[in-house]
């Protein structure tokens, strides 16, 4: 059997829209000791194959982090699955919020050095000594307390969209970037509570580790991260804290939690809030387009990079030849929607 890919993306797409039933879009995460993750890595490959599991999906040595769709008729077989597999039982399986079940069109499984790449050395400290985890009603409350810092681990182009109250917004362009500079700010301000918060929850279950072995000792993580803060402030009916959308890493890019728009579109300043990439394969940048820049620049991030999507993909592939990606080197831009 291939244990990976071999089918040309348009096709794989084409297919995803022509499937007869729905997906529902999870991920999850757990930090544990894997002996072997080449053969883990392999087994699921072959488990989720079977089960037509799409997704993106990272295991190391230090554990796994998941963002995936399942069919919605395996969904109860996928779910026995993981609750029984010695590595990954007792995980929370987020459920996306807004789900139209395209969230990807392939099942991609890759053995990284680490599951999170975050700068941080797993022997210097215990990374299994986390914060204390808090659900969406307690987390609210807790945010009115004094002397309480709200951090947001998620970068720049993932907060400038929505973000919680009064929350740090770290002007970074990844993880690793963002903790020296949140640890020199609380040794600065020494605050009585730590509030952390990203999208699933994994950022915070590290860091809030890492917090621990630097002396802080009141860290406490949204469980879950917002997604799953969204659906409980839905379910239960809660006053939500965060406001506008929640960016995810998938072919969506954001998940509305709020109404409220609180970005504006970077060519024109209207109000705006959907990330897209530039139409031109060759620029390919993350940016926040409205609708009426979106048919004026066809889709592009400019002028230049709109005539160039229009000559002939032939040319095209000829002009892109040896040249950087621009994810590669501008700041609001993102490779493969992978999280760092």
């Amino acid at each position: 059997m291939i244990l990976h890919n071999k089918i040309e993306k348009e096709i794989l797409k084409k297919r995803l829209h022509e499937e007869p039933f729905r997906r529902v879009t999870l991920s999850f995460y757990k930090f544990i000791e894997i002996a072997d993750p080449q053969q883990f890595r392999d087994e699921l490959f072959i488990r989720f194959t079977e089960m037509q599991v799409f997704g993106r999906i990272y295991v190391a040595a230090e554990g796994i982090n998941a963002q995936i769709s399942v069919p919605e008729h395996h969904l109860e077989v996928f779910e026995g699955y993981i609750q029984n597999h010695p590595y990954i039982k007792g995980v929370l399986l987020n459920h996306a919020v807004e789900d139209d079940g395209k969230s990807f069109y392939m099942l991609k499984i890759q053995v990284k050095f680490k599951i999170l790449s975050d700068g941080l050395i797993n022997s210097e400290f215990d990374i299994y000594n986390v914060g204390k985890h808090l659900d969406a009603s307690t987390y609210n409350e807790k945010l009115n307390e004094p002397n309480t810092v709200v951090i947001d681990l998620r970068n720049h182009y993932e907060h400038e969209v929505g973000h919680f109250e009064a929350a740090i917004l770290p002007d970074v362009d990844t993880y690793k970037d963002s903790i020296p500079v949140i640890v020199e700010m609380l040794e600065e301000r020494k605050p009585d509570n730590i509030m952390l918060y990203c999208t699933g929850g994994i950022r915070c279950e590290k860091f809030s580790a890492y917090l621990r072995h630097k002396g802080f000792e009141n860290v406490f993580q949204l469980k879950g991260g917002v997604i799953n803060y969204a659906h409980q402030v839905r379910q239960k009916g809660l006053e939500s804290k965060f406001t506008g959308k929640n960016f995810v890493f998938d072919e969506r890019m954001g998940e509305r939690v709020t109404e409220h728009i609180i970005a504006r579109c970077h060519q024109c300043g209207a109000p705006a809030d959907t990330h897209v990439n530039c139409a031109n394969n060759a620029c390919h940048m993350l940016f926040i387009q409205c609708e009426n820049c979106a048919s004026k620049y066809e889709r592009c991030c400019s002028e230049d990079c709109m005539q160039v999507n229009a000559l002939p993909e032939e040319v095209q592939r000829v002009l892109r030849k040896g040249k950087v990606h621009a994810n590669a080197h501008h700041k609001s831009k993102i490779k493969d929607f992978q999280p760092e």
